[in-house]
């Protein structure tokens, strides 16, 4: 991977504004900026070339449009001013919009495009940085969305403030990101910085970004991303409950063996089938990156959700869900609660990573994290158990208002293989130990473990549509009632349920 492409298009400010927002919608909040260097002075003729060249009157322009109908609030980084560094004037322009996007309850986006601080203004201008966090931070604390789209080039303390505080960040595609511009790093070590560090594509690989999106796909997707994040929640139309269906009785060696079914449907195949506005996210948002486990926004039956998915398709023996897949979980985990969401979770794991990398990674600790804070989340909370439900990786994502169960999906401390093995020294007594061990959907709702089968005819792997239909009415149906019950009575409730098990 190289730098920047060289067919990377500079979008000015308002040429960004024009692709992205409604026609005609845009209407500028921005007023004459605080005056920061003095007429005739050589700073003040450095702002007056800028203007002129960038017709903006400062490094970025604030205001707000609509997309795809939805009024949103927008700021745009404008690199012709100054290399899009921000200042004095500038950081307030931005400071006073977010706090107005906050006061009206408008999703904000940010598009940056930024050199970062501005040289010539020195210490002053650079710890601005903190009341631009400061205000992106207390809109994200009001439950409203913030977007990112970075844009070539986003680098020092653009990058290390409101450029990287997103809910969801994307980034155009070859732009150069990076908290270090390569010719400071030149300049003091006296080599190159290293060639496709920098990179939109290496950082979205890294799990830095969500996405790397051209220009002309940006108002697609953000407005499918607000699509879910300002749903409402309240006021949804009731979806009815599913019949209950008594399953038959079915050993619990033929459920686990189902399950493993490669056609099995997963998390995106329900996703796929049964959810709208569907906005797959990537990665830790902290240079970690697990394909094992899938963080999306969707929408099933109009009720909004942050999911968390154990991907099938993306676990092998040799590439297990590992430490850093929890840690994915643990962001949608975060998006939840500060979008005021209902988190789904979706169990479908042949086990965590059993390895020196994972011990070393704080798998055991990751685990333990994600039960505290799942368990805790002050947020409606529905958990699938979907496919296989093998030892803590799949207990990492259970604890849930309410657990609903496909009939062939099952919850065990070690694969019944494994416990064999720790019993009987092999793997021969695998189906004896399944049955004793109470793991089938069955044995769970017995014990108050789980809340509800979804039956399968008699093998979701044999009718993927029908089933994801079932599976998809009974997720908006229990979505639906937690969003209309009390919060506090619900914490209560889940916290009963889990004092009682075990």
């Amino acid at each position: 991977m190289t730098g920047p492409q060289s067919s990377t298009i500079r979008l000015g400010a308002r040429e960004l504004l024009d692709l992205v927002l409604d026609p005609g919608s845009w209407q500028s909040w921005d007023v004459t900026p605080q005056q920061v260097a003095a007429p005739g002075s050589a700073y003040g003729d450095e702002l007056a070339a800028a203007a002129a060249k960038a017709r903006t009157d400062e490094s970025l322009i604030t205001g707000q449009g609509t997309l795809h109908g939805r009024r949103v609030a927008v700021v745009v980084g404008e690199f012709r001013f100054l290399a899009g560094s921000i200042g004095h004037a500038a950081a307030e322009r931005l400071v006073l919009a977010v706090e107005r996007a906050t006061r009206d309850g408008l999703p904000l986006i940010g598009a940056p495009a930024s050199g970062g601080t501005r040289m010539q203004e020195g210490t002053s201008a650079f710890v601005g940085m903190v009341k631009i966090s400061a205000a992106v931070t207390a809109h994200k604390n009001a439950g409203l969305p913030y977007l990112v789209y970075l844009r070539h080039p986003t680098t020092g303390g653009v990058l290390a403030s409101w450029g990287s505080l997103g809910h969801v960040t994307v980034a155009e595609p070859g732009a150069m990101i990076g908290f270090l511009g390569p010719r400071v790093y030149e300049a003091l070590y006296g080599a190159p910085f290293p060639a496709g560090v920098q990179v939109a594509e290496n950082l979205y690989e890294r799990g830095l970004l969500d996405a790397v999106l051209p220009v002309d796909a940006l108002a697609e997707v953000a407005a499918r991303a607000l699509n879910v994040l300002m749903a409402p929640r309240e006021g949804l139309p009731e979806v009815p409950e599913l019949p209950d269906e008594t399953p038959p009785e079915v050993p619990a060696w033929e459920s686990i063996t189902r399950s493993r079914r490669t056609e099995r449907p997963g998390v995106r195949t329900l996703l796929k089938l049964g959810a709208t506005d569907v906005v797959p996210l990537h990665g830790t948002g902290q240079g970690e990156q697990d394909r094992a486990l899938l963080i999306a926004l969707a929408r099933f039956g109009g009720a909004p959700c942050v999911v968390l998915g154990q991907d099938r398709r993306h676990q092998t023996l040799e590439r297990p869900l590992g430490p850093a897949g929890l840690r994915e979980a643990r962001r949608g985990m975060r998006l939840a609660l500060e979008l005021k969401l209902p988190l789904v979770s979706i169990i479908d794991t042949a086990g965590a990573a059993l390895s020196q990398q994972a011990e070393e990674g704080g798998l055991a600790g990751e685990i333990a994290r994600c039960l505290s804070e799942l368990v805790m989340l002050d947020a409606p909370t529905l958990c699938v158990l979907l496919g296989q439900g093998t030892g803590g990786g799949a207990l990492a994502l259970m604890p849930a208002d309410r657990v609903i169960c496909a009939q062939h999906s099952w919850l065990s401390p070690l694969p019944p293989e494994g416990a064999s093995a720790i019993l009987y020294r092999d793997i021969d007594h695998a189906p004896e130990l399944a049955a004793s061990q109470g793991v089938r959907s069955v044995d769970l709702l017995r014990e108050g473990i789980v809340d509800r089968i979804v039956a399968e005819h008699p093998d979701a792997a044999d009718e993927p549509g029908e089933f994801c239909a079932r599976m998809t009415q009974v997720l908006a149906h229990e979505l639906g009632m937690l969003l209309r019950a009390d919060p506090a009575e619900r914490l209560a409730a889940r916290l009963a349920r889990y004092r009682r098990l075990g």
